[in-house]
């Protein structure tokens, strides 16, 4: 059953974009919100999306693909 709109907290979880060094892209990689912010920004996003990368490729049987980089999905390049 379909969930009413609205019923989704906003700002429960940060989006990112993740390229990695093969050329391939993984977009809108949900992280959660509370591990970002502070001093350290977003770099705890990539130690988040590198631990799911682990468990998927564990589960696929292949090994994890290398991050070349991670983008929060919204923010404008400066």
């Amino acid at each position: 059953m379909a969930k009413k709109p609205g019923t989704n907290p906003k700002g429960e979880f940060a989006f990112f974009n993740v390229v990695y060094e093969d050329g391939s892209q993984r977009s809108n990689r949900r992280v959660p919100a509370e591990l970002l912010g502070g001093l350290d920004g977003d770099e705890p996003a990539r130690g988040f999306i590198i631990e799911q990368d682990r468990e998927i490729a564990e589960k696929a049987g292949r090994p994890p693909l290398a991050i070349k980089t991670i983008e929060r999905v919204g923010v404008k390049k400066k």
